[in-house]
């Protein structure tokens, strides 16, 4: 599998501390094993939660693009 990542993942991973950041690529990498869950509504939308925080994917011919990584109250607003 292929991993794609959006400019505004990016920008969340860069933006935390050293232990998230690790927390985040470890999770990432293992894909698609992991708490994951398909979001109701969305033919190709997934989710994977790593603690408080929701990395928000999607799967397309075995290609996974890792559109936001945002916390948990705020990850489905605007979908």
């Amino acid at each position: 599998m292929q991993i794609e990542y959006k400019k505004k993942a990016i920008k969340y991973i860069n933006s935390c501390d050293s232990a998230t950041k690790k927390r985040l690529k470890e999770g990432i990498e293992k894909l698609p094993l992991g708490d994951i869950t398909k979001l109701k509504g969305f033919e190709n939308e997934y989710r994977l939660r790593i603690g408080d925080l929701r990395v928000l994917f999607t799967l397309e011919n075995d290609i996974i693009t890792i559109n936001h990584i945002k916390p948990r109250g705020q990850a489905y607003k605007g979908l």
